[in-house]
């Protein structure tokens, strides 16, 4: 069986390596014609995963999009996923796996919509949960979340690999989700370790967060048992905790007050933004959220975003 990763960034080149244990050919296909070729040549995505071989039974390509394999896996930055399915000449009866996390900034869409969207005739999925790129690369054991109406049995069978444990649910609302508030929370946790605030803080922002997360969730008809899963509660774990992760990252250069490089894909800044405005839509109250939006766009520091979250009407849990 042949299976087609598009997008050439360190997990889309992660999940072809892993892949490829399972399947004759893997096809890789990455926008930047001169990367391909090199990769290709050297076997290596010197960029991204400069110290992984790639194995002989990837194929990396690049000009036009291949839609020949019936599974397709996509692993690009959730803002231009769009773009890419507009690009692709027949995506008819495939089978559509988003391996991105986020919310469409121009649309206020995940990505099961966008892919129903472009595709209305193809099977939607979404494969997300807690990994980074460098640990499926070189083989570590890793557990996903696979959502996906329909043939979800074939697919997860097809996905499994020898270090890619998958489990399976019908709730791509809650699956996607789960991947894309989780990074604005990190955002938040890695911004009160960058400021000195403590490991007690980043606990608290991660329990409160994640309650945020399941208002939201909740609220566009999503399983609360998704959101306790690897998609959910997995994924904000491994992201508010390692400095791994880009979003996490990007919270630490807010909190000391440095600067971050521009050309590095943070999911979470833009889903911080498209999230506050569906919320404010829905009448959802998410606290961390408006008060990660309000660092981005500089009109608080952190003190201020502090002292606002302290200062909150007493409640319940």
């Amino acid at each position: 069986m042949s299976l087609t990763v598009i997008g050439s960034g360190a997990f889309g080149t992660a999940l072809a390596i892993s892949l490829s244990k399972s399947h004759d050919r893997i096809t890789l296909w990455g926008r930047d014609a001169d990367m391909m070729a090199n990769m290709q040549v050297n076997r290596r995505n010197s960029k991204r995963l400069p110290d992984v071989t790639l194995p002989d039974n990837i194929i990396c390509v690049s000009g036009r999009l291949p839609t020949d394999d019936e599974i397709m896996l996509l692993a690009v930055p959730m803002q231009t996923l769009s773009g890419v399915l507009e690009s692709a000449p027949n995506l008819n009866r495939k089978t559509l796996v988003a391996c991105c996390k986020g919310i469409d900034m121009a649309t206020g869409q995940g990505p099961s919509a966008i892919l129903k969207q472009a595709a209305p005739n193809a099977t939607p999925a979404i494969l997300t949960g807690p990994s980074f790129a460098a640990d499926i690369a070189n083989g570590l054991p890793t557990a996903l979340t696979l959502a996906c109406e329909n043939s979800g049995n074939d697919l997860q069978n097809a996905l499994q690999t020898p270090n890619l444990r998958i489990y399976r649910t019908p709730d791509l609302i809650g699956a996607e989700l789960g991947g894309a508030l989780k990074n604005v929370i990190a955002i938040a946790c890695g911004a009160a370790i960058g400021a000195g605030l403590g490991a007690s803080a980043r606990a608290s922002l991660m329990t409160r967060g994640f309650a945020e997360m399941g208002r939201m969730a909740k609220a566009l008809g999503a399983r609360s048992e998704t959101l306790a899963g690897l998609s959910g509660f997995g994924d904000l774990a491994l992201t508010c905790t390692s400095d791994q992760s880009r979003n996490y990252r990007l919270g630490l250069a807010l909190g000391q007050g440095q600067s971050f490089d521009a050309s590095v894909t943070v999911e979470g800044a833009a889903t911080a933004r498209a999230t506050l405005q569906r919320a404010t839509d829905l009448k959802i109250d998410m606290p961390i959220t408006q008060a990660v939006v309000a660092l981005l766009d500089g009109t608080k520091n952190i003190p201020e975003v502090m002292a606002a979250l302290l200062a909150r009407p007493q409640k319940e849990e």
